[in-house]
């Protein structure tokens, strides 16, 4: 199996097992929130990555993978932005509608995009852009009931976007920049968010429920979906590392489009949840919009790899060709029974070049 065949089966191995774990804790929460009333999400989401942290390490004693410590700044400044968009995003669905939540939640794509065309100078064309419109129109129509506005919840939103899309796109660029791996980057980075939920969750949580997470009371049946929940998040936190680091942040958020419309299907085949003719339009125009985005970068891809092919074999072609041109620039004059040097050939360093 070639290079290129085994990162494009690792890709999609990644993309799957972000699906599932998704999906699957998505239902898992939703038990364990609406039908069991634990609503400490926040507090919840720091013991997944304290649990994932403790897996990742007894996979390191394994020698499951190679610990490679880079910049501590980058990583506390990553592992901490990503603690306060987990609890901005918590923030923001506490203060707002459920309609304006997944407004901002759409509102990721477009600033990812916005900030990767100006501080990376990522170029998307057209087709890719008008592929994300659908999509984010599709998933608009499923899931937006309502968008009642209020100053606080704003302002929480926009920081929840903007930290969110910050957060991502540090995902893929520091694996990138570092060259580490996304369970090396996950390994490191897991204390700092942990620390930071686990300092401010039970806090917020307070705030939105007007209840105390250590004052709950914690029956066996809630205990294991708590243990449940916790097993899936070391999947679910991997996958999305795996993921970002394979693809990019907009084709992440473009997957979890995908997870809502899985998770509002599954809601209403498994949990019969209520389902309207909008539930459907919009997953379908979701569906054609993410069909498009993986067909126009699927053929964005191929195109650049014949491009810079074909760039190689260009500067391989200049490169073999220079030095007959040296040689034949100049004949080798004889002048009083000396060899002249030939006129193109000003040292033996421009030969070797």
């Amino acid at each position: 199996m070639s290079e290129k065949q085994r990162f494009q089966l690792g890709t999609i191995g990644a993309l799957c097992l972000s699906v599932v774990s998704s999906v699957s804790i998505v239902i898992c929460n939703k038990a364990l929130i609406s039908t069991l009333r634990f609503t400490f999400a926040t507090t919840l989401t720091s013991w997944h990555l304290l649990v994932t942290f403790c897996s990742l390490h007894v996979a390191l004693w394994l020698k499951m993978f190679e610990h490679k410590p880079f910049d501590p700044r980058a990583v506390m400044g990553f592992g901490i932005l990503n603690g306060i968009s987990i609890g901005l995003l918590n923030l923001s669905l506490g203060f707002n509608s459920v309609g304006f939540y997944q407004m901002t939640k759409l509102a990721i794509i477009p600033c990812t995009v916005l900030l990767e065309t100006l501080f990376f100078m990522k170029k998307f064309s057209r087709s890719v852009q008008f592929s994300l419109t659908i999509l984010l129109l599709g998933v608009g129509i499923a899931t937006i009931t309502d968008l009642q506005l209020n100053l606080l919840g704003s302002i929480l939103s926009m920081l929840a976007v903007l930290t969110t899309c910050i957060a991502q796109i540090m995902t893929n660029s520091i694996q990138k920049k570092f060259k580490v791996s996304s369970t090396q980057l996950l390994y490191q980075s897991c204390p700092y968010q942990a620390i930071t939920l686990f300092i401010v969750g039970p806090f917020l949580d307070g705030l939105l429920t007007n209840q105390n997470v250590f004052a709950f009371n914690y029956t066996p049946e809630v205990m294991v979906f708590v243990v449940l929940s916790c097993l899936i998040s070391i999947s679910v936190n991997f996958s999305t590392f795996l993921v970002i680091g394979k693809t990019s942040a907009v084709t992440y958020q473009v997957l979890g489009h995908l997870k809502t419309c899985l998770v509002l299907g599954f809601g209403y085949v498994l949990l019969h949840d209520p389902f309207s003719w909008r539930n459907v339009l919009g997953i379908l125009v979701a569906v054609v919009g993410m069909i498009l985005y993986s067909y126009y970068c699927t053929l964005e891809s191929q195109q650049q790899k014949v491009l810079e092919a074909l760039v190689q074999l260009s500067q391989a072609h200049e490169n073999n060709s220079d030095p007959l041109i040296n040689v034949e620039g100049g004949g080798g004059l004889l002048t009083d029974g000396v060899v002249g040097k030939p006129s193109g050939w000003n040292s033996s360093k421009d030969w070797q070049a």
